[in-house]
């Protein structure tokens, strides 16, 4: 698919504060004007990129084949694929010069350096937001799942290397996995999206299908991430 430039515009400044667990309307004039200059200070240093592909898929007994011959092992992938005839796989980052900027508020003021890194989460999670939604005018009358990535349920990191390399991430943004299987830059995301003919069951995320299940911060502190 041809793939559009994203311009990031403006942040979230409601899911920065979530990010940094404080409820929107918990947070004092102070905090908000630092959240608001640091996610300024974002808009000007990110440099969004994304890049994708679709493939074919076959479910077999051990996981999800694509038609490139990568296997997606596991269970919950299976099961969150069914009914799907393929997938698009992307990638977005929102590059190096965001680390970088985390990086030399560490050095000073961790408070500041907290809100850059929920700032660019909030961002790459705008960015992949949007790039679902040019996935899904790709394909009108088909049904979607929710974007799964690498990590969640029973799908092992150890795809990203792989799932990079399909996307010819590493030439095309700068995009790489470490040896551990961490993305970086880090404020980068890997996911893929079933596209399906019919209805599919998991068209949406909540709390009861989410992957983190237990392990979720929000839940821990009596909220949610916004999606359910």
């Amino acid at each position: 698919m041809k793939e559009k430039e994203f311009i990031l515009t403006a942040i979230d400044i409601s899911e920065v504060l979530r990010y940094m667990g404080c409820p929107p309307e918990q947070a004092d004039a102070s905090l908000k004007q630092m959240v608001e200059a640091c996610a300024d200070q974002m808009v000007k240093m990110a440099r969004p990129r994304w890049t994708s592909r679709a493939l074919p898929i076959s479910h077999q007994k051990e996981g999800v084949c694509l038609s490139s011959g990568l296997l997606l092992p596991g269970k919950d992938i299976s099961s969150h694929l069914d009914g799907c005839h393929e997938v698009v796989l992307f990638c977005a980052t929102l590059s190096s010069q965001v680390d970088q900027l985390i990086r030399q508020a560490e050095s000073r003021d961790m408070l500041r350096a907290l809100c850059l890194d929920c700032c660019a989460t909030a961002a790459v999670e705008q960015l992949c937001d949007w790039v679902e939604e040019q996935i899904h005018a790709q394909y009108p009358q088909c049904y979607f799942p929710f974007r799964y990535s690498p990590g969640y349920g029973d799908l092992p990191l150890s795809v990203q290397g792989p799932f990079l390399s399909l996307l010819d991430a590493p030439r095309k943004l700068g995009l790489c996995a470490s040896s551990s299987h961490i993305l970086t830059p880090r404020k980068s995301v890997t996911a893929l999206i079933g596209v399906a003919s019919a209805p599919v069951s998991s068209a949406k995320r909540s709390c009861i299908s989410c992957p983190a299940g237990d392990h979720c911060q929000y839940r821990k502190a009596g909220g949610h991430c916004g999606s359910a």
